[in-house]
């Protein structure tokens, strides 16, 4: 959930509007269901193509040489990078959520609707594996852990996404998903900011789009959340999650021409 912020003439007039409604900011953090921000700008990740059982991830039981069916290994979300809500997640995350939750969804655009449904069931397999960012077109130094979706994308279950999959036109995706545990991280030196400068310094150093944390000064921390499902999307809050299909032997990156506003977003300019 991006929570709006009044503007204010100086760094430190944010800080204390910040920290006098610090409590209330988590508290409708924690109320909401976080899904994708159809306001953040054009920024989309570039796709990666695999073949077959080369991705380090296990691979369904399913016939994936008939016609209407379609294996794809889609990337939901990534921890270490600062969204569009100033959120960081932070590695284990999903690790309570996938222990109980056994009736994830793969769907579109965050519409919990019958025609709306990907796949589910034993069509759908939901995990958490490390990539580099490189392993994930991106030209940045350290690791992420992703929440992947091993989704049996079925013509008869939902046609119009079975298209958009097989044509390689979903390259972001989100997920839809409920706050449990985060903490306010803030850059302030000032004594009785102590705690969110603790928060700060134990996280910082894993954002892999620090520019961004920089530029703003603070964001949350997100160390633990309830995955309900995960979205194909045209402009997802965190926009390095890209579709892993089983297609092709070697890894190909197919850029985006809008590569270079991600780019400008990460700081990589």
């Amino acid at each position: 959930m991006k929570i709006k912020v009044p503007k204010f003439e100086t760094q430190e007039e944010l800080f204390d509007y910040l920290v006098k409604n610090v409590d209330e900011h988590i508290y409708q953090k924690k109320l909401a269901i976080k899904e994708a921000d159809s306001t953040f700008g054009t920024d989309v990740a570039p796709i990666l193509i695999l073949e077959g059982e080369t991705y380090k991830g296990d691979t369904l039981n399913k016939d994936t040489e008939n016609p209407d069916e379609l294996m794809v290994k889609a990337i939901i979300n990534t921890t270490n990078l600062m969204d569009s809500h100033d959120d960081v997640h932070i590695k284990g995350l999903w690790d309570k959520s996938l222990k109980e939750n056994k009736r994830l969804k793969h769907i579109q655009e965050h519409e919990m609707k019958f025609d709306k449904v990907i796949s589910d069931k034993t069509d759908l397999k939901g995990y958490v594996e490390e990539f580099t960012w490189k392993e994930l077109g991106y030209d940045i130094e350290g690791k992420t852990q992703a929440l992947v979706f091993d989704s049996n994308v079925k013509k008869s279950r939902n046609s119009f996404m079975f298209s958009e999959y097989k044509q390689g036109n979903v390259d972001n995706h989100s997920v839809g998903m409920r706050y449990v545990k985060l903490y306010f991280a803030m850059n302030s030196e000032k004594e009785h900011h102590a705690a969110y400068k603790d928060a700060w310094d134990k996280y910082y150093p894993e954002i892999a789009n620090k520019a961004q944390a920089d530029r703003k000064g603070y964001f949350y921390a997100v160390t633990e959340a309830k995955a309900i499902e995960g979205s194909a999307v045209v402009n997802g809050s965190n926009h390095i999650t890209p579709t892993l299909s089983a297609k092709e032997e070697d890894i190909e990156v197919i850029e985006n021409k809008e590569l270079d506003a991600v780019k400008a977003f990460l700081g990589l300019d």
